[in-house]
């Protein structure tokens, strides 16, 4: 038993140094990457950016509209496509399927697909829509991005209605609620703030991704609000813009980089502040 003791005691004293010592190393290398982000987007700010479309190669010119604009673009028709999918797969997990052995099924399959390469997602989004129709497309970008969400807002919203008390429910269907409207006004205001959360979360992540879009929407160095053609985003454009030989363009990569940055920081500041809220109130 003394050695035991002994050996416990030694874990746990060399655990409170690793702990510590893990989360510097990762603070300091988030610090290091905001740092140089900050120090280099800075700089390469402009209001050109915003006003003016990506130049030719080999000029002055300094612009990326056509990118904005297109980034918010595949973001919106994901988060139409990816956002009521989750949502109401989520609501079924929770409400109807419980711990029945489909509901188990679709739980797994979900995990999966959380952890699953975007790279793979944006293949498989080539596969079924790019190669069949024999031309890259918006659309096809934005089905890649909400195959992305789906699995976070459908692990999010099966969980925060799960911690809904049974209580409410039975109230509600005991004065003679219909199932439906028992979801729509009673549990689903009473998890709002968790499962906003989760979309904040998932908008968050599709934001910053690059790979599915390289084999769906791919890039347009013009304007364009043509949804079944290619389409300028900001992931590809910083990637396209950071690997070439020209200054102006690596500096407007590295501004594309910080916009992206504050963005995806904003979205994180706004869930937490959403889920503390919502953890206050309950």
């Amino acid at each position: 038993m003394i050695g035991l003791y002994a050996r416990r005691k030694l874990v746990d004293r060399i655990s409170r140094v690793l702990m510590p010592f893990a989360a510097f190393i990762g603070l300091f290398f988030l610090a290091w990457i905001l740092w140089i982000s900050f120090s280099h987007g800075l700089s390469a700010l402009r209001w050109d950016l915003f006003v003016n479309d990506t130049p030719p190669p080999g000029t002055d010119s300094y612009g990326m509209r056509n990118a904005f604009v297109g980034s918010l673009i595949l973001i919106g028709m994901a988060m139409l496509l990816g956002i009521p999918v989750g949502l109401l797969a989520g609501t079924w997990l929770a409400e109807y399927g419980g711990q029945r052995r489909l509901a188990r099924g679709v739980r797994f399959l979900n995990d999966i697909m959380l952890s699953a390469p975007s790279i793979e997602i944006g293949l498989f989004a080539y596969a079924i829509l790019v190669d069949p129709l024999k031309h890259f497309s918006a659309i096809s970008g934005s089905v890649a991005l909400a195959m992305l969400m789906i699995p976070i807002v459908t692990r999010t919203t099966d969980e925060m209605l799960a911690l809904v008390h049974a209580d409410m429910r039975e109230s509600a269907v005991a004065l003679g609620a219909p199932m439906w409207k028992v979801i729509s006004k009673i549990t689903w205001k009473a998890a709002r703030n968790g499962i906003l959360t989760g979309i904040l979360i998932a908008l968050a992540r599709i934001s910053g991704e690059t790979a599915p879009l390289l084999f769906t929407a791919l890039n347009n160095q013009y304007f364009s609000l043509d949804p079944l053609r290619p389409m300028a985003n900001l992931p590809v454009v910083i990637f396209q813009f950071a690997m070439s030989p020209y200054a102006n363009w690596q500096k407007m990569a590295w501004a594309g980089v910080l916009i992206a940055i504050c963005f995806i920081l904003l979205l994180s500041i706004v869930s937490r502040l959403v889920l503390n809220r919502g953890t206050a109130k309950s």
